[in-house]
């Protein structure tokens, strides 16, 4: 019922054509883990490549919205920047690290490519 944005069709899209997998593990007990989340159900983390002390995430805004999300993570960050599509560094491309993860601002359906460079 309602819009697809309220649907969730988006989630319910990527649930379907890649499910996720179990491994069997030990016994002991884990707590949840997540490298990355995002603070708007209308960004869509799409990929993540790592880099040598580095890694390359690309999202999109996803429905059609102007919308400000955080990216979050547990990887130790050291700074973000902003890339090219073709994942060269923008210039004026830093983004500060705030406690509440690093601030991206989306206009409807533009995709984002950050660098993240992770603390040694």
């Amino acid at each position: 019922a309602g819009s697809f944005q309220d649907a969730g069709v988006i989630q319910c899209a990527y649930n379907l054509n890649f499910p996720l997998h179990v491994t069997p593990a030990s016994s002991a007990q884990c707590q949840p883990w997540s490298a990355f989340s995002v603070s708007s159900p209308a960004v869509v983390l799409e990929t993540a490549e790592d880099r040598p002390g580095a890694m390359v995430v690309r999202l999109y805004e996803a429905h059609g919205s102007t919308v400000v999300t955080w990216l979050q993570t547990s990887l130790p960050l050291k700074e973000a920047v902003l890339c090219d599509l073709l994942e060269r560094p923008a210039a004026q491309g830093h983004l500060p690290l705030e406690p509440q993860g690093v601030r991206l601002s989306f206009t409807p359906f533009r995709v984002l490519s950050v660098l993240l460079v992770l603390r040694q």
